[in-house]
This record gives C-alpha cells, sequence and structure tokens, in this order.
C-alpha cells in the first residue's frame, strides 16, 4: 500500500506540473529513475519476509537469527526505515544528507510541516528569511520560519516531500530551481 500511494504521489504532482506547463522537460522521466529501485527494494523485502515464515530448518534458524539481531538498535531502524519507506534516498547527487529525502514533519512555530504541504505546492522551508521563490511562487510556497529539528538553513521540498535542495546561498538556490519546478515566470 505504502508504495502505491508513493508511486502516485511521485507522479501525481509531476503529471500536474506538466498539465499546467510548468513542467522541465525531463520531469516526467525522472519517475522511472525514482520510483523503479524503490520497487525492486520492496520486492526483495517481500520475498525476504516470504523466507522466513518457512517452516524448515533454514528458514526458522534465519528467523532465530533476525530475532535476535532485531534487539540492535541500528537494526531495529534499519529495517524499520525499509518496511517503512521512510529511508527512502532518491539520487539527487552529491550534497547533504536529507538531499533526495523525504523531509519528516517537523515541528515549526507556526505548527508542523506537513500542514503546510496540504496545498501540494513546492516548500521553501527557509530558517534564515535571506531567500526567495520570485519567479515560483506560484509553484512553491516561501515558508520562514524556525524549526529546532532541522538541522540545514534552508530545504527546497517538492510536492512530494523529498528535499530537493538544501543551503542558503540564493544563487545556487536560483540554478536548482528550474530542475523541478520548471522556468521562472516574468
Amino acid at each position: 500500500l505504502n508504495l502505491g500511494v508513493q508511486d502516485a504521489f511521485n507522479l501525481g504532482w509531476k503529471l500536474a506540473a506538466a498539465v499546467n506547463g510548468w513542467a522541465p522537460q525531463d520531469l516526467l522521466d525522472s519517475y522511472h529513475a525514482e520510483r523503479h529501485p524503490v520497487g525492486a527494494a520492496v520486492l526483495d523485502n517481500t520475498r525476504a519476509q516470504i523466507t522466513l515464515l518457512g517452516t524448515e530448518a533454514g528458514p526458522t534458524a534465519l528467523r532465530e537469527l533476525f530475532a535476535k539481531l532485531m534487539d540492535f538498535e541500528e537494526v531495529n531502524r534499519y529495517v524499520t526505515g525499509m518496511i517503512t519507506a521512510v529511508e527512502v534516498r532518491y539520487d539527487f547527487g552529491e550534497g547533504h544528507e536529507l538531499l533526495g529525502r523525504r523531509l519528516r514533519d517537523v515541528e515549526l512555530k507556526r505548527g508542523r510541516l506537513y500542514e503546510l504541504m496540504h496545498t501540494g505546492r513546492g516548500i521553501l522551508l527557509d530558517q534564515t528569511g535571506r531567500l526567495s521563490v520570485t519567479g515560483w511562487a506560484d509553484r512553491i510556497d516561501h515558508v520562514v520560519d524556525v524549526s529546532g529539528e532541522l538541522d540545514a538553513p534552508a530545504v527546497l521540498l517538492r510536492p512530494d516531500g523529498h528535499v530537493a535542495w538544501v543551503g542558503e546561498d540564493q544563487h545556487d538556490l536560483d540554478a536548482h530551481l528550474p530542475k523541478w519546478f520548471g522556468a521562472a515566470t516574468a
């Protein structure tokens, strides 16, 4: 279910961008590159879980070993992240550890981040108050707010909640905006 919802969300905002005429030329093509590896990982995870359900000696021993490994916090966090898809990270290149990840629902002074995402638009969450999305304001909400849970000066979120940019330099932000949100309007 989670896989299907995330597939739909990933493709949905990109289709909306194409229909509304502001999608960059290769935006729809990014769907396969982002979601195909996630689907393959879910299939591998499902196969592993099915193997653990076996009643033969091998799967039983594996299940017992796996149960012991789950006592380790790092293993537990990894498996939980894999099953819930919270740890999905799209390959947006090198950079900040948040780049390509879905940002969790951080607390802001004005409430929770996910409450601001109901519009289906991108969000520039700007803790510096010095950045701008002029030219993209019709598709990106500029939220100047502070969160003690966010260790980054500013993040640009796609409508699906994945971090498309992290930084505090306006020129760098301006260079990344067209990749996800098309050309600026006059």
